[in-house]
């Protein structure tokens, strides 16, 4: 398209007007609640007030933010509507779904009320109010030298203040989380609802459209939205899912703006981010560069092949596995994308430099070197022995979740041992009382078990944990005498072929029935399971010393990097609500390339020439488009519909399925994923590569209105549609 000298100059001050009114140097940007202040919100861009968002004792746009499950909604009705990810609902789609009726390919949309069902699985938690608790913490285990005793007593008083909260208020649940590590806690208490129900999902071919091709990729034409309902007892309170309950009444909801954005427009999120770890030294991010990365990526890809196999031919199975598969490919690309970008850069020696000069800076003050003069040693020290035995970790992180029948072993040991501790006369009364939990969570690992994925799993882990030596040698394994990768691989076919925790009616009417035949219950991977427990259990008091001298270690190297930058850090995210602003915003990954921050639908057709099976996408989409029918929801400079956008947002895990609000506080976006290059924004964030992605409203309507025909969705979020 042939443009003039003064379209340019438009976007030229445009984007200088960007940079000019953005709030300092961005080398961080998700705002705890208790920071906003220090967002500079207003001089970036934002019309409202900041109280219109967050204001203590007052409605603000918070109130309309949910966590769902790992991820991020919002309520974008007053009864009770959520909108968020496709895949944020995918487990639960997948367990409503059978051959028959395929919610998963096909989709899902419920006209009416009584027309929603059971989303299986997910919990809604709303943050209701928090408090800093640091100083009750910190001046607990001031005196305290042991790193071990010092992080036990941390954790306790976590959870003595939790438990505190939850008796002032038995309808809310309490979590102390650590802000800084070893620095700073604050007490969040939350609301939670347990009935949630599936409303309208795509279908597969929308929600996932590009599946693992374009996952992290961009430009990318993905309609990854669903919209639930939250629902509660008649009197208001929360209750498990009932045909007598009521929708949630939030005291918000966000309003769509089905006008949409455009190039270079303030936007911001509010959302739960997972864990970040940027206020970590360099021997962390070598940890994760040449240990957790590479075997966690390489083990999952294997996994997938393996589970992949076994659900061919057969889509009853397919559906079983297909959580699971996603999950791990999720992972393994976001980990390989993590190793690309720590190269690209060279986070390590960045760090290292970094390092260096504070050691230099404390070596320099004489109040600093007597306070924090073995600082650096005592990081590089404790780091060392990390990785002396960082295999052997990795391999006891993975090894549960690669057998489903090793983790029913797990649930029914640990029940043994808890009802081995009671008088006889107790043991069944003490059975009955933990009975729906366990049977709960075995029902959940049976619905994602298949015998040949845990014979292969468990085949390749044995095989794995033979070969490590040293520090690193799996001492259950040679205690089993298994002595190579061979006869490891046999042995696991062995446990798992003599196993009657193949049986799940066995498990779940008989040990699970009756305290006698649970105890007197025993097989080769109950006993593979004790001799793992009595390793691991050996080796907690070092863990427990590395996690409090790792806590304490890193207080004072966040403490004394503040006073040598001269500045205050914003804590690392961990699953609280945060807020991070930005403007929608192409970039250039590569030399002579720019990406353009928004996708059409245009671009979704040609991706679907190349004839590849993950560019499929419903036959309504090419017809309404092919006939302009664009509705209102046509952005008029692409003439098209605009399906995903792009801004430089500082997004983590947890944001998947964050509002993304215009400079008003109105939605007009959901986010879902970061570029390839930002998927190192768990480590270190720059403007430069860091973007994330969503879909525009406009698509989500769109769709809703020209092809799903789920219009009453519109009509509940006030958006007319033609």
């Amino acid at each position: 398209m042939k443009r003039n000298f003064s379209h340019y100059l438009v976007v030229m001050i445009v984007i200088l007007a960007g940079f000019h009114f953005s709030a300092g140097p961005r080398d961080e940007g998700m705002f705890p609640l208790s920071d906003l202040d220090r967002a500079g919100l207003r001089q970036a861009g934002l019309k409202i007030n900041e109280a219109d968002i967050y204001n203590p004792g007052h409605v603000g746009l918070v109130d309309a933010l949910v966590r769902v499950g790992g991820c991020t909604g919002s309520f974008v009705s007053p009864d009770g509507l959520i909108i968020t990810n496709h895949h944020c609902a995918f487990s639960a789609v997948q367990l409503a779904s059978t051959p028959a009726n395929d919610y998963l390919k096909n989709g899902f949309v419920a006209d009416t009320r009584q027309k929603e069902i059971q989303a299986q699985g997910l919990t809604i938690r709303i943050t209701d109010s928090y408090e800093d608790v640091s100083d009750r913490i910190l001046q607990a285990v001031s005196t305290i030298k042991d790193p071990a005793e010092r992080i036990r007593n941390i954790q306790e008083l976590q959870r003595q203040i939790a438990r505190e909260a939850e008796d002032q208020d038995p309808t809310i649940k309490a979590e102390v989380s650590e802000m800084f590590i070893g620095k700073s806690y604050v007490l969040f208490r939350y609301k939670t609802i347990e009935d949630v129900r599936l409303v309208y999902i795509p279908s597969q071919n929308i929600g996932e459209f590009g599946g693992e091709t374009d996952n992290w990729v961009w430009p990318r034409h993905t309609g990854d939205y669903a919209f639930l309902r939250a629902y509660v007892a008649p009197d208001g309170s929360a209750a498990a899912y009932s045909p007598n309950n009521v929708p949630y009444q939030p005291k918000n909801h966000l309003k769509v703006n089905p006008q949409g954005v455009e190039e270079e427009d303030f936007v911001f999120i509010l959302g739960y981010p997972g864990r970040t770890f940027r206020h970590r030294p360099a021997q962390y991010i070598t940890y994760q560069e040449q240990y957790l990365l590479p075997y966690v990526s390489e083990l999952y890809d294997f996994q997938n092949q393996q589970m992949a196999l076994a659900g061919e031919g057969d889509k009853a199975i397919e559906l079983r596995l297909a959580t699971r598969i996603k999950r791990n490919a999720n992972v393994m690309k976001n980990y390989r994308g993590k190793m690309k970008g720590l190269r690209n850069i060279d986070l390590v020696a960045t760090k290292t430099r970094e390092d260096q000069e504070l050691a230099a800076f404390i070596a320099a003050d004489p109040e600093l070197r007597t306070r924090y003069g073995s600082l650096m040693d005592d990081i590089d020290a404790h780091y060392r022995t990390v990785f002396s035995d960082a295999q052997l970790e990795l391999w006891y992180a993975q090894i549960y979740g690669s057998s489903s029948l090793l983790q029913v072993a797990r649930i029914l040991g640990s029940l043994q041992n808890a009802i081995a501790s009671a008088a006889p006369d107790r043991q069944q009364r003490l059975l009955d009382l933990n009975r729906e939990r366990a049977t709960q969570n075995i029902r959940s690992i049976y619905a994602a078990y298949h015998p040949n994925v845990d014979a292969s799993l468990l085949t390749r882990m044995f095989e794995d944990g033979v070969r490590l030596t040293g520090p690193n040698r799996v001492v259950a394994l040679q205690q089993a005498g298994l002595t190579d990768a061979k006869r490891a691989g046999s042995y696991a076919q062995e446990l798992l072929g003599s196993s009657k925790l193949t049986d799940t009616s066995f498990v779940l009417n008989d040990l699970l029935g009756n305290a006698h035949t649970l105890m007197e219950y025993n097989d080769g991977l109950l006993d593979l399971h004790r001799a793992l427990a009595t390793e691991l259990e050996a080796r907690k008091p070092e863990i427990e010393r590395r996690e409090g001298e790792l806590n304490k270690l890193m207080g004072d190297y966040v403490a004394v990097k503040e006073q040598h930058l001269d500045r205050s850090f914003i804590p690392d995210a961990n699953a609280t609500l945060r807020l991070t602003y930005g403007y929608i915003r192409g970039y250039s990954p590569a030399d002579a390339t720019y990406m353009h921050p928004f996708t059409t639908v245009r671009g979704m057709l040609e991706k679907g020439r190349t004839g590849e099976e993950v560019f499929d996408y419903p036959a309504a989409i090419r017809e309404a488009w092919e006939a302009r029918d664009f509705g209102r929801y046509i952005k008029e400079d692409l003439n098209d519909v605009p399906v995903n956008i792009l801004y430089n947002m500082d997004t983590s895990g947890g944001n998947s399925g964050s509002p993304i609000m215009n400079a008003y506080g109105e939605l007009i976006g959901v986010n879902f994923d970061r570029a390839y290059d930002a998927t190192i924004n768990d480590f270190a964030w720059n403007e430069e590569y860091s973007r994330s992605i969503g879909v525009d409203i406009r698509y989500v309507l769109w769709i809703a209105d020209k092809v799903d025909h789920a219009r009453f969705v519109l009509d509940e979020m006030g958006v007319k549609w033609n």
